[in-house]
Parts: structure tokens; C-alpha cells; sequence
């Protein structure tokens, strides 16, 4: 049976110059309405923590959230997915400085859709929301308590701020940050949701 991991990865298949003939037949077997477009996996990582908090199966709303490998790619996934291709509806969540790759590939696609901007990234706006005492805490109870202060040893982070230090820290190991998606939403209180996050998932 068709599900939406499978039309996820027909997606990512076509976007990497593959045909797009499994994408399009799965898009009506399922069907979608929306992709959600995000920069990388641990987006999708806190989208998918956040969606489940609040009881809702996106997949089953016909909601597709794709990590589509760095925001430079938006504009190849908007051809497909927005009008020009499966004439999905579009929105997603970028970096600040990620802002005019967004605008420009989604007004090339003739997608006017909404799209929510972090002020740096996700994880520095899940770190002010917690509070960096509180990061530290799951930090600790996710048993990276050692690593994060062998980190802070390091001459480079010495100038920088406790929330720069750990944004930096939470990069520093291949899949930490997706894990650390997951764990600091379900950390959140309800009106403690950054805006951004919060206000992609109200619009789905």
C-alpha cells in the first residue's frame, strides 16, 4: 500500500535528476495536497515532534514534509511539487539568511505560498525558548553532558554566548541535531512554541 515515506522518497529521487513517473502516480494514489519544504532533517525532525503533541498524523492529512538537502534546492523542489509539476500547495521554514532562496525559487515556480522564517535557525529559536538552563538539562539527561563540556573547552567557543555555544554544540556530531529536534519541542510548553514553527504548523 502506497504511504507517504514512499512518495517522499520517489520526491527526493526525482528532485536528484531521476524520473518523476513514481512521484506523480503516488501524489493521486494518496492523495497530497501539501508539501511542507524544509532545509534539512532536523526541520523535519521538530515539525513531525511538534505535529504529534498537538494529536495530528500530517500524512494521513495528506501533508508531505520534505528535507530537501539545504535551502539552495528550494527552487528545484517548488518546480515539481508547486504549479509547474504535482500543483501541490507549498510552504515550509528557513534561516533567516536562507530568506531570498525561498522567495526567489517559490515566485519562480509561480508559488505565492506562505512561508515562515527562524530568526537564525530553528535550533537557536528552540534554545531561547527553553532557556540554555533548561537545554542543559536535557542535554544531561540525554547522557551528552561530558561532550557538551569538552566542547565548551575548546578555545573557540570562549567568546561566544551560552545559546551560540550550544546551537554549535548541537551540530558538532552527524544526527544530534535531528535527536535534539525531536527532544527539546517535546521540552516545550504549549505557549512556549517558537513563532515560526508554531505558525507553520496552524497553517497546515
Amino acid at each position: 500500500m502506497a504511504d507517504m515515506g514512499a512518495f517522499r522518497e520517489a520526491v527526493t529521487a526525482w528532485a536528484a535528476g531521476g524520473p518523476g513517473d513514481r512521484a506523480r502516480d503516488l501524489a493521486a494514489r494518496l492523495p497530497v495536497r501539501t508539501a511542507v519544504l524544509l532545509e534539512g532533517p532536523s526541520d523535519v525532525a521538530a515539525v513531525d515532534a511538534l505535529a504529534a503533541s498537538r494529536g495530528r498524523n500530517l500524512a494521513a492529512e495528506g501533508v508531505c514534509v520534505v528535507s530537501m538537502g539545504g535551502a539552495m534546492n528550494v527552487g528545484r523542489y517548488a518546480r515539481l511539487l508547486g504549479p509547474p509539476g504535482l500543483g501541490l500547495r507549498l510552504t515550509g521554514l528557513c534561516d533567516a539568511a536562507e530568506r531570498s532562496y525561498y522567495a526567489r525559487g517559490l515566485q519562480r515556480a509561480d508559488a505565492a505560498d506562505e512561508f515562515f522564517v527562524c530568526a537564525a535557525d530553528l535550533e537557536d529559536e528552540l534554545i531561547r525558548a527553553l532557556g540554555v538552563a533548561r537545554v542543559k538539562e536535557l542535554v544531561r539527561e540525554e547522557g551528552d553532558l561530558r561532550a557538551l563540556q569538552t566542547f565548551l573547552h575548546q578555545p573557540a567557543q570562549k567568546d561566544r554566548s551560552s545559546q551560540q555555544q550550544l546551537r554549535r554544540f548541537l551540530g558538532t556530531k552527524k544526527g544530534r541535531k535531528i535527536r535534539y529536534g525531536h527532544v527539546l519541542v517535546a521540552a516545550l510548553d504549549s505557549d512556549r512554541i517558537p513563532a515560526p514553527l508554531d505558525g507553520l504548523l496552524t497553517s497546515l
